[in-house]
């Protein structure tokens, strides 16, 4: 599929004239001969690649979450990070997730892993790499991810609402120089923790408190906060 018949939402304007960067050509050759190749497979699947971007379009962002790469293994990932399609069971991560939801809001965790809930309410899940093959973690980084990602972030820093970053893991934090509070003129919160992962959720995921402080920072900017809850 040419870079220009992508699904991109209301992202597409500002976004379509990176397929002229010869590294995003690049890319996308890459990710389409991956997608030709059906082995290993590619996940997400092709037409759910830029989920995020279409559940949540520049005007609605009020919250942007950055993980590290799509879950791999199959009927996971479906192009929003840390969520999984419905009827999926729910990975370590995002049961971590839902422990800290529940300890910093009293939120009683969800019985279903798809987060479009949290999309439709204006929290962007952006993975740092947005492809990976079945069963190998972190197998498309250094592809070109990261630049488009990069893209991405540039676009919601110069969004006019207020916007919370919440980093989670060491990939996310590569980011944290690219969005924080210096580089827009308007209101910024920029939080960063390990990542929900059981590897290091105990670590400093746990205790973190993200979803109250992004709740506390909109309302303080006259904002509505964000039902964490309603995650579907």
């Amino acid at each position: 599929m040419p870079w220009k018949d992508y699904d991109l939402g209301a992202w597409r304007d500002a976004l379509l004239p990176l397929g002229e960067e010869p590294w995003c050509q690049a890319l996308f050759d890459r990710v389409e001969a991956a997608y030709a190749q059906g082995s290993p497979a590619v996940y997400p699947p092709r037409e759910q690649l830029f989920t995020a971007l279409r559940l949540t379009p520049p005007e609605a962002v009020r919250c942007v979450v950055v993980g590290q790469d799509p879950y791999h293994e199959a009927g996971q990932a479906h192009g929003l990070a840390f969520s999984v399609q419905e009827g999926v069971r729910m990975p370590p991560s995002l049961r971590n997730i839902y422990k800290e939801l529940q300890s910093d809001l009293g939120v009683t965790p969800p019985s279903s892993g798809t987060l479009t809930g949290w999309a439709e309410q204006g929290v962007l899940l952006l993975n740092n790499v947005l492809t990976v093959y079945d069963g190998q973690a972190g197998s498309h980084k250094g592809w070109g991810w990261e630049q488009f990602t990069t893209a991405v972030l540039r676009q919601t820093v110069l969004l006019p609402q207020p916007v919370a970053y919440l980093l989670w893991g060491r990939a996310a934090q590569t980011k944290a120089a690219l969005v924080s509070p210096e580089r827009s003129p308007y209101p910024r919160l920029v939080l960063q923790s390990n990542h929900p992962s059981p590897l290091s959720a105990s670590r400093g995921f746990f205790g973190s408190k993200p979803f109250s402080q992004v709740n506390a920072f909109l309302t303080a900017e006259g904002s509505t906060p964000i039902d964490w809850g309603h995650t579907r």
